[in-house]
């Protein structure tokens, strides 16, 4: 018997994604390929331990395809070790924590507001509660230019404070490129682990259009299902100068994830990972890394042709990230979602460096290219979007954010205008159109 409700929204969903268009930076489209073995018979397998050493009998595939993937992964990233075991990004950055420290000491990582990621360190989070984080900001002045945003003379002056024993280097809302060895020389004064988080560039990496923190970092954590374009799970790599500084490190990686954290592998996200490698792998996946950054920039030029703030001034990976604060007001960037999401262009709330609202209620977007080059979209499509972006937030812009005991009646006068509203239908045919000439896999 079919189970006609679940099936329903696999179709919905399906349509959705078809007749929209994503512009979430953490989120791609797996291949075809991918998906064929996620849903392989993998699924049924469970194989606690690693390659040779199962607690369970009729692993024999599981060991070959495990291996495959890690040497795969060593070859594309140019690591002596990796593990693909990590059942998502969070999972795989709280391995790195359990392997390299002890509860309570001091760590340092990128603030959330300043665009880092909740398990760099951030209060609410686990990296936060059991270990003693010390958070780095962005420069207080030009991030809205396109430089570095860093203020490395304070990352130091933090490091030989508090003495942390690992620093994170990476982002889940930084536009620019990173100088890893300008952290790596910060992490090597004061004798602390550097961790590069790349779950957002790796694609990037792997197809030579951004630069690869392993020359410079102990560990590298990524997830696997964003530029990368593979399946949900995540992968952690150590260094030829992470294994100088601890030839113990890979191992303690292993313990960490398993039986640290996790039971068994997903087999059939080791599947989809390690065809992701191999297509990362082609040439053609370099021309595609390649257009994603042009397309970045291509993008980040209409918006702020059109009066937009783009932290960075710009972008120089797939990411862009915009300050409404100037045309909508402070905490804005609930209405620009929604109202972009009517029309068809999926994209995220997102706070900004200097933000005076809240998180819940942040003062920018987040946007990004992978998606859309995925699909085959060029610099031209790019255009068309950033123009609709652009004419969306002139239509809302008479909307500001009013006190909290007002919001929730407030944005749901709003929803309700907006989708009465003709120019937001006729806005939505258009990027319906569009979509529909650039397939999903």
């Amino acid at each position: 018997m079919k189970d006609t409700k679940v099936y329903n929204l696999v179709k919905k969903e399906e349509k959705r994604q078809r007749e929209g268009i994503e512009l979430i930076p953490s989120e791609n489209y797996a291949s075809s390929e991918v998906r064929k073995v996620l849903s392989s018979y993998f699924v049924n397998k469970y194989s606690e331990g690693y390659p040779k050493k199962r607690y369970y009998g009729g692993n024999e595939n599981v060991d070959e395809l495990e291996i495959l993937c890690q040497e795969r992964a060593k070859k594309l990233f140019g690591v002596p070790f990796v593990n693909i075991q990590p059942y998502s990004g969070s999972p795989a950055n709280l391995a790195v924590y359990l392997a390299t420290c002890k509860p309570g000491d001091a760590v340092m990582g990128q603030a959330l507001i300043a665009g880092g990621h909740l398990t760099h360190g951030h209060s609410v989070s686990a990296t936060g509660i059991f270990y003693k984080p010390f958070q780095y900001s962005l420069k207080k002045d030009n991030v809205y230019k396109n430089n570095d945003l860093f203020d490395y003379a304070e990352i130091r002056r933090l490091a030989k404070k508090h003495k942390p024993k690992l620093i994170w280097v990476g982002a889940t809302a930084y536009p620019l490129k990173f100088n890893y060895k300008k952290f790596a020389e910060i992490a090597d004064e004061v004798g602390a682990y550097l961790v590069a988080d790349i779950a957002h560039v790796a694609g990037l990496i792997a197809g030579g259009a951004h630069p690869s923190p392993v020359p410079n970092v102990h560990i590298v954590t990524t997830t696997t299902h964003k530029t990368l374009r593979g399946p949900r799970g995540a992968m952690i790599m150590v260094t030829a100068k992470g294994l100088k500084k601890d030839p113990e490190l890979g191992d303690k990686i292993n313990k960490a994830i398993f039986p640290g954290l996790q039971g068994g592998p997903h087999d059939n996200t080791t599947a989809g990972i390690a065809v992701a490698l191999f297509e990362a792998s082609q040439s053609s996946f370099k021309k595609y890394a390649s257009q994603i950054v042009k397309n970045s920039e291509a993008l980040a030029k209409t918006l702020i042709d059109g009066g937009l703030k783009l932290v960075g001034g710009g972008s120089e990976n797939h990411l862009l990230l915009v300050n409404l604060t100037n045309v909508l007001g402070a905490g804005s960037g609930v209405f620009a979602q929604k109202a972009l999401d009517w029309v068809g262009l999926t994209l995220n709330k997102n706070t900004v460096p200097d933000e005076t609202s809240s998180p819940f209620y942040p003062s920018g977007v987040r946007l990004g290219t992978a998606p859309t080059t995925s699909r085959g979209m060029k610099e031209r499509e790019m255009k068309f979007i950033g123009g609709v972006i652009l004419e969306v937030i002139d239509l809302i812009k008479s909307y500001r954010l009013p006190d909290k005991d007002k919001r929730k009646d407030y944005i749901a006068k709003f929803e309700r205008e907006m989708k009465a509203n003709k120019k937001i239908k006729e806005i939505h045919l258009r990027v319906k159109k569009l979509a529909l000439r650039f397939p999903i896999p």
